[in-house]
């Protein structure tokens, strides 16, 4: 083969070494990562749909789950709680980033002050442990999580499990809910609820975003 021959052919050559940006997942890791940026850009209005006497500072509030941030590896949902305590009624505090990773699912809480700066708990959660289904995926709390909550005092969180479900955009009826239980209480559940069938008005960015 010419030099000019070998030089020709190494534009196809790149293209067909060139690597995927993301990992497979199994199939319904796959459908349930689709239905969840889906929904990428979108904002939308929920509740508190449990009833633990532990959240009830949460009861009536208004809240919002607005897709932030979607890239090819991750999607940043903000979630915003009113707080009648904050300047512009809002808690913007918290942001739920759901990130692929080699070996499955992975979900951290991104906690920040209104100055944009990390809390001092933040940056836990867990890797999902099983395939789960399209629409439901669970994270049991992780190592990185279990010491940090130790470190500051935080023993019952030891064994949290977030789980997290979606429907795709275009489904009926489509809703979004976050969901919060331990394996060493079964009477612990915090879950929010979203209708995810009509997008509202976006807000503004969550702190430190």
């Amino acid at each position: 083969m010419t030099r000019l021959a070998i030089l020709a052919a190494l534009p196809a050559l790149a293209a067909c070494t060139t690597m995927p940006d993301t990992a497979p997942l199994p199939e319904p890791q796959e459908r349930f990562w689709e239905a969840l940026e889906s929904h990428c850009g979108n904002a939308y209005e929920g509740e508190l749909a449990s009833s633990d006497a532990r959240d009830a500072d949460w009861q009536g509030k208004r809240m919002i789950a607005h897709w932030a941030d979607c890239s090819s590896t991750r999607i940043a949902i903000a979630f915003h709680v009113e707080d009648d305590a904050q300047a512009d009624g809002w808690d913007r505090s918290r942001t739920w980033v759901v990130s692929r990773t080699e070996d499955g699912l992975r979900l951290k809480h991104d906690h920040r002050h209104a100055d944009g700066s990390e809390d001092a708990v933040t940056q836990y959660g867990g890797d999902t442990l099983s395939a789960g289904t399209a629409r439901v995926q669970d994270f049991p709390v992780d190592a990185y999580s279990i010491a940090l909550f130790e470190r500051e005092g935080l023993d019952v969180s030891l064994t949290n499990v977030w789980r997290v479900e979606v429907d795709p955009a275009d489904a009926r009826a489509p809703r979004f809910a976050y969901q919060l239980t331990r394996r060493n209480d079964p009477t612990r559940l915090f879950r929010v609820e979203f209708d995810a069938s009509e997008p509202v008005e976006v807000p503004p960015p969550a702190w430190g975003w």
